[in-house]
């Protein structure tokens, strides 16, 4: 018996998933699997993870929003402590979605993970005081096939949660140019 619940096709945007994984709590705290390939597959979810990442981030961080060039990566990710807004953006040349948006709070509380396929920016922003945040890849990382798209891009228009306090970001994602620049 399948031990996930799966939201397909999130925001209309087809092969993007949110993924809400069976917690079993009690007293004594929780138990729940973040993973089962078998339930996966059932569910037409086939993918081959080979990397599992993770970061930590102070509030107002943003990451992204990022994509691999030569070498797109799905990606299922997930928040095991504090809360963030996590961000995927469709890049699939000729897709009907292209260039929209789905966005969706993930958390340590709510245990819920999202599934981004290949050709998919990804970016998110930390709404809690610290936040830790791990992805399984489906391919390597390789250091000079990244891309982005600044976060800010008037044409995408992402509705980013209002914080008490500024957005952090890296120097290079600070950087970054918008959809139409780079594609």
């Amino acid at each position: 018996m399948s031990q996930i619940k799966i939201e397909y096709n999130a925001g209309g945007i087809e092969g993007l998933c949110v993924i809400i994984p069976t917690v079993h709590g009690d007293e004594r705290g929780y138990f729940t699997e973040t993973y089962n390939k078998r339930d996966m597959q059932e569910a037409g979810l086939n993918f081959d993870f080979v990397q599992d990442n993770q970061s930590s981030s102070t509030k107002g961080v943003l990451r992204g929003l990022h994509f691999q060039i030569k070498y797109p990566q799905t990606k299922l990710v997930r928040v095991i402590k504090g809360t963030v807004f996590d961000v995927a953006v469709d890049l699939r040349k000729g897709s009907r979605t292209f260039g929209k948006y789905f966005g969706t709070e993930l958390s340590a509380e709510n245990h819920k993970q999202l599934l981004i396929p290949k050709n998919f920016a990804h970016g998110f922003l930390v709404l809690s005081d610290t936040a830790e945040f791990c992805y399984k890849c489906d391919d390597f990382y390789h250091p000079n096939d990244e891309g982005g798209i600044i976060f800010s891009d008037p044409d995408i228009n992402i509705t980013w949660p209002k914080l008490d306090v500024d957005f952090i970001f890296s120097e290079k994602d600070r950087k970054l140019k918008t959809l139409k620049e780079v594609f």
